[in-house]
């Protein structure tokens, strides 16, 4: 059997999205799936649309998500013009293509030499007929195509003409696409079988949607991927969801990694009804894989979202983060709320909050010099887990009620009405910072009754 050889050909008319990035990555599954190649290629006919920082982005969206192409260096249609032309003047010689006014129906004239005049292709008028790996056989009536233009002039072909010269000489075997192209594809076929080309696989993938089934929007949030990774997605996790949007893999399992999509996937899985992007399923997801992640990892990010803070605090809040993140972007919005600064600092307090519901101050003053001296009884604070902070002081507060203890302790530690349980806050900052804070609202307490 010929080598697999696929191609992921984006127009850099626009960032790296979506929908292309899951094309890509169909393709290289199904590739690498059959020991195979995949190029990238760049559509850039539409010269007044196509710019460098679009493709950039497009490299640099693959090169995160790590889908590999056979290209060190992309093809390009602007730099492939000489040779369109000759396919253009082949099909002209043969009487499959003419030259004509733009808004001429089909009767011009083919000399070569007429500039500024369109090309186009010599409508058969028959039914073409292929089989789709997805959604089996599609059949077009090409009457209705008339005579179409397939080049500006005789120098300056068209999208249609480029894509069958370029496949055509890539050797592409199968040409995985979004179902957005398979009314391209009856032209295409009438274009490559009037050439002579040997007629390359189809298979048609499905669209994403917004939840409501409409067109995915930036809404929606079809946007760069390179966004994602801002917003701070794993790649891995991107790519995971990606593959399930329109594949179910036999196994059934949701998450995997890329290695074990390739030895899974096959095109007659894909679905051929529309895929829906839910964003809560990437976020959920994407904890998946953060829940997995050695602490170093996560101590990393903290770091690096926090950078002005002190790194022994950073790796005693890895658990608290883990627990609490779906993606790297939460640990930016933890901290631009305020989430983290009583970890790092003395917090200001509202000493008529210090109480809670229910109590009074001087109640709330007993209770904390009762736990301050139960937790200075402790060997060492910094060294202790949440578990055993509490089981110095639970007795008591569940003689005296727990809510009546525990909140001017939490108030006390974090100057906040919701935190993380002051067992877990207490054995993060540590024994000196205990003592001080609990000192500070009781002095509080005193001077206000």
């Amino acid at each position: 059997m010929a080598k697999v050889i696929t191609r992921f050909p984006p127009s850099p008319t626009g960032y790296f999205h979506i929908g292309s990035a899951r094309t890509a990555l169909f393709n290289y599954l199904f590739t690498a799936r059959e020991g195979g190649v995949m190029y990238l290629r760049f559509e850039d006919t539409d010269r007044e649309r196509c710019k460098k920082e679009f493709e950039e982005d497009i490299i640099a969206g693959l090169d995160w998500l790590k889908i590999p192409y056979t290209s060190a260096v992309p093809l390009r249609q602007s730099e492939r013009l000489s040779t369109y032309r000759e396919y253009l003047r082949a099909l002209i010689e043969k009487g499959a293509a003419y030259e004509a006014e733009e808004a001429e129906g089909g009767n011009g004239s083919t000399s070569l030499t007429t500039k500024g005049r369109v090309v186009r292709f010599k409508n058969p008028n028959t039914r073409i007929t292929f089989n789709d790996l997805i959604r089996g056989d599609v059949s077009f009536d090409t009457t209705e195509l008339k005579d179409f233009v397939i080049a500006r002039n005789v120098d300056d072909p068209l999208y249609h003409m480029a894509v069958v010269a370029d496949d055509h000489d890539m050797g592409v075997t199968h040409v995985i696409r979004g179902e957005d192209h398979i009314s391209n594809t009856p032209r295409q076929i009438l274009i490559l079988e009037a050439l002579g080309f040997e007629r390359p696989v189809y298979a048609h993938i499905p669209l994403i949607h917004a939840p409501d089934r409409s067109k995915l929007s930036k809404r929606h949030g079809a946007v760069s991927i390179n966004e994602y990774r801002s917003d701070g997605y794993l790649p891995e996790a991107l790519v995971n969801y990606l593959a399930l949007l329109g594949w179910t893999p036999p196994s059934g399992r949701e998450k995997m990694p890329l290695a074990d999509m390739v030895a899974e996937f096959d095109l007659k899985d894909v679905h051929a009804g529309g895929a829906i992007f839910d964003i809560e399923k990437l976020r959920w997801l994407n904890r998946q894989y953060i829940l997995e992640m050695p602490d170093e990892r996560i101590q990393a990010e903290i770091e690096l979202r926090i950078p002005e803070k002190n790194s022994g605090i950073a790796a005693k809040l890895v658990s608290l983060v883990r627990e609490r993140i779906h993606l790297w972007g939460d640990i930016d919005a933890m901290a631009k709320g305020g989430e983290f600064d009583y970890f790092f600092s003395d917090p200001a307090l509202d000493i008529s909050k210090v109480p809670g519901k229910g109590s009074d101050a001087a109640t709330a003053r007993r209770h904390l010099a009762r736990l301050r001296e139960l937790l200075s009884a402790l060997p060492s604070l910094g060294n202790l887990e949440p578990e055993q902070i509490k089981k110095a002081i639970w007795d008591y507060a569940e003689a005296e009620g727990r809510g009546n203890v525990l909140w001017p302790l939490r108030y006390a530690l974090t100057g906040k009405e919701r935190s993380p349980d002051p067992f877990t806050v207490a054995a993060i900052i540590g024994r000196d910072s205990i003592e001080r804070r609990i000192e500070t609202a009781i002095s509080a307490l005193e001077n206000r009754s």
